[in-house]
């Protein structure tokens, strides 16, 4: 695996590391040695995303958005 790319590096040299990724390659971006982000090459979508494909797969509870259920999750995260 290369080395990443410091994001400092990578804001002075983007056209560089462009090209690199237009033919293929990957590049790792870090801030402070530690990875953060990847460049990968473009790739359109082979078909275009079907519209409501979840219709009548997914259910939510009427009150999935109010403040009590949006407090609950609050205090699972929090402890």
């Amino acid at each position: 695996m290369e080395r990443p790319v410091n994001i400092h590096e990578a804001k002075t040299h983007l056209s560089r590391l462009v090209e690199r990724v237009e033919a293929g390659e990957e590049i790792t971006l870090a801030r402070a040695g530690r990875p953060v982000a990847r460049l990968i090459p473009y790739r359109p979508r082979r078909e275009p995303r079907k519209l409501g494909m979840w219709k009548g797969k997914v259910w939510l509870a009427d009150d999935w958005d109010s403040a009590a259920t949006n407090a609950e999750i609050g205090r699972l995260f929090d402890s």
